[in-house]
């Protein structure tokens, strides 16, 4: 069965344009040009992402996002108006896991599309009934099972997003070695982009907040200054 994607926006000719270029490459498009119509949407076809345009009107993409997020982690592409920076990082903040500014490139969005499905099928467990010694990493106060995907934090289970996981999951099994920003939009989104790293720096915002016990006063995920991130950490028995 071919990948669906679920294409929102109020503008037409955005979903025609959408539309053909996802079609070229083999994929199955469902459009919706409200927020009401992108849940109805969303809840009978279950499409494995979501480009979701956020000022619509009626029920926005802000709500749209949100009431997704309570109940699937399906990844989320969001569009914003040209320029607007807190548009960008409320998306963002909101578990969105890329944005494009408008007017935009239907080919630079395929390509995006394909990089973050490409990630999230490679992130597929193969069987999580089984956990070998391998696939788990055990900090002090903190363990990461890559099978499962599951975080504990001293001893309780803490949700994280798909972009998350693999975001600690690569710190994790690289402890002391730093990353710049640019690194980790290509490691963990698959994106060759040199310019606004803001997805990064949100990302991890919200990461240390869900597994730092301070996360003003980061125990794991170390600012570099100047140059990026490492993960601190030695590695338990």
């Amino acid at each position: 069965m071919s990948t669906r994607i679920l294409v929102v926006d109020d503008e037409s000719n955005i979903t025609d344009v959408c539309s053909v270029y996802f079609n070229r490459e083999g994929y199955r498009v469902i459009t919706a040009a409200s927020g009401e119509e992108a849940l109805r949407q969303w809840r009978l076809h279950r499409p494995q992402l979501i480009v979701l345009d956020l000022m619509m009107p009626g029920i926005t993409g802000w709500q749209v996002c949100e009431e997704i997020r309570s109940e699937e982690d399906v990844p989320i592409i969001m569009l914003t108006a040209l320029g607007d920076e807190m548009d960008r990082l409320m998306g963002l903040t909101m578990g969105a896991d890329d944005y494009l500014t408008k007017p935009f490139s239907p080919r630079e969005l395929v390509l995006r599309a394909k990089a973050i499905l490409r990630r999230q099928f490679r992130s597929q467990p193969e069987d999580s009934s089984q956990t070998a010694p391998g696939h788990v990493l055990r900090f002090p106060g903190l363990e990461l099972n890559a099978l499962s995907r599951t975080v504990r934090t001293e001893g309780k289970e803490i949700e994280l997003t798909v972009k998350e996981f693999e975001l600690l999951h690569l710190f994790a099994s690289h402890p002391e070695q730093v990353f710049s920003r640019n690194q980790l939009l290509n490691r963990v989104w698959d994106i060759d982009y040199y310019g606004d790293t803001t997805t990064v720096t949100v990302h991890i915002r919200r990461l240390r907040e869900k597994i730092e016990p301070v996360p003003s006063q980061p125990r794991y995920i170390k600012t570099v200054w100047g140059i990026g991130y490492k993960f601190e950490g030695r590695e338990s028995s």
